[in-house]
């Protein structure tokens, strides 16, 4: 497999070819995913939330993440690997985050840098793409912006969501200021079927989608873990996913234990002489 390059997702765009992404955490993920042709590997500030079990999203911190993206690195040979920012270099302003970013492509080798809520922050993406770092930059209805318009947060996904008037030039004009400030790629959230095909068509960048997206747009990325079910809580779901890891995790794991429980050998192990 050919390594992926920021060009090749730009000819992708240009021949409505969609862009695959996923979000991983750690280097036997990495290594799985990486091998499917996955186009974007992206290595979020939730794994502290959703895989450490912190109870503040908030609570990662840079050297984690740090520790976290070079595991990443390691596995992925061929997709663009991204990674997010903790809270706070961002925050912080344009100097913090060219520092955090030097950082993330010095120690842990990321192809670009990708910043949550980089609507509210341009000048951070100028400066980063002045200091030669690719950005992958999000933007999108948010709890607060869809307060601010009087809906409900999600309504954009609805197929027969109704766009406040105002909202589509709103977050068209967003899209606009991110990749004249350099941005390589958008990450549209909760772009809906109705503001989603729109922005796409006037913006020269690829524009992909996670939470709220859809196939309206240039791509998709997804979680890794939630795709295939790799969650406690999975185990009592029955969400049509992509494989239920959970419960077959569980139930190798009780056939693990019934086998040591009646003095048998275990599987994997070499037999006993």
């Amino acid at each position: 497999m050919a390594k992926v390059t920021l060009p090749a997702l730009q000819q992708m765009k240009r021949e409505g070819k969609k862009i695959f992404g996923v979000v991983v955490w750690d280097y036997q993920m990495a290594q799985i995913v990486d091998r499917t042709g996955v186009d974007i590997v992206s290595v979020g500030d939730t794994v502290g939330h959703n895989l450490w079990g912190q109870s503040n999203p908030l609570e990662i911190t840079m050297d984690q993440m740090l520790t976290v993206t070079q595991a990443v690195r390691r596995g992925v040979k061929n997709a663009l690997l991204s990674a997010d920012f903790p809270y706070g270099p961002l925050q912080e302003g344009a100097e913090s985050a060219v520092r955090a970013a030097i950082r993330f492509v010095k120690e842990a080798g990321v192809d670009m840098i990708k910043l949550d809520g980089a609507a509210d922050f341009p000048e951070a993406t100028t400066a980063l793409v002045k200091a030669g770092i690719p950005v992958w930059a999000q933007f999108g209805v948010t709890p607060q912006t869809a307060l601010a318009y009087g809906m409900e947060y999600g309504a954009m996904n609805r197929a027969d969501a109704h766009v406040p008037e105002g909202m589509t030039e709103r977050l068209i004009k967003e899209a606009k200021m991110l990749e004249a400030a350099g941005a390589s790629i958008l990450d549209f959230t909760n772009s809906g079927s109705v503001v989603g095909p729109k922005v796409v068509e006037q913006i020269g960048v690829p524009v992909i989608g996670g939470f709220g997206g859809g196939p309206w747009l240039d791509g998709r990325v997804r979680m890794a873990n939630a795709a295939i079910g790799y969650s406690a809580k999975a185990l009592d779901s029955d969400t049509d996913n992509y494989a239920n890891v959970a419960k077959i995790i569980h139930s190798a794991i009780k056939e693990l234990g019934e086998d040591v429980r009646a003095a048998r050998q275990i599987k994997g192990t070499p037999p006993s002489r």
